[in-house]
């Protein structure tokens, strides 16, 4: 009886540590989900890491729980246990505290939304416009693939012209979101995913924009570190 009570009380105290550690809790439903596992995911040093998981039998509606030392991108991927697993892994910016998320089984990526993460909000807010700079994107590799059919020089040069400004458009418009939002950890990301490869005296701007406590993130030192390497093959170029 003694062995029963103090078996119990150990799986309480393990259960009230563990909550203790949590300080994220993502809540969802997955319409149609009948059977699979879903897994809460980051990935580190190029590393997939598994924070959480549940086998999901029958019942829609999960929670998954991790601790967070500050706003980072995590997945969450499902795995539907048969066939092919296409369509099953969405990306969140997660915050501490709790987030919502609601998708359907047929169109698991595509149709998730999320909801409570400010950063998140503002991610999805960047890429609607990105969408767009995609798209026009698009049609210039289109028509300069049917220039270099026609092996048209001029109009493979003005193509060429488009799609530099295009570029530029795209640069400036990510370093003003940035700017525009510095005092959230997404500034420092979209930097660092969407225009590595800009003029540095953009990268430079932004990170000098953004407060300390930015600087200070995760994402905000890997800036740091891509604006240090930009600048020293920069040194090496000139000296050839």
């Amino acid at each position: 009886m003694k062995k029963t009570i103090t078996a119990v009380l150990i799986s309480f105290l393990v259960l009230a540590c563990q909550d203790k550690e949590s300080n994220f809790t993502l809540n969802g439903k997955v319409d149609g989900l009948r059977k699979g596992t879903l897994y809460l995911q980051r990935v580190k040093d190029s590393f997939v890491i598994d924070l959480d998981s549940i086998h999901v039998r029958g019942e829609e509606s999960f929670s998954l729980k991790t601790n967070l030392k500050e706003p980072e991108i995590l997945f969450v991927y499902l795995d539907k246990g048969v066939g092919e697993n296409s369509d099953n892994i969405v990306e969140i910016f997660a915050e501490p505290g709790t987030l919502n998320f609601k998708t359907d089984l047929k169109e698991f990526s595509y149709n998730a939304k999320i909801e409570g993460s400010t950063n998140h909000k503002l991610l999805q807010d960047y890429f609607a416009v990105i969408k767009k700079f995609n798209d026009e994107r698009l049609d210039i590799v289109e028509a300069s693939f049917k220039a270099y059919q026609d092996q048209d020089e001029e109009e493979t040069k003005a193509i060429q012209k488009k799609f530099n400004q295009l570029l530029k458009r795209k640069y400036l418009y990510t370093v003003n979101f940035a700017i525009n939002n510095k005092d959230y950890e997404v500034a420092p990301y979209i930097m660092i995913t969407e225009a590595f490869d800009a003029n540095v005296k953009y990268l430079d701007t932004v990170y000098n924009s953004l407060p300390k406590p930015i600087k200070k993130s995760r994402y905000g030192k890997t800036f740091k570190n891509l604006i240090k390497e930009r600048k020293k093959l920069s040194k090496l170029e000139e000296k050839k």
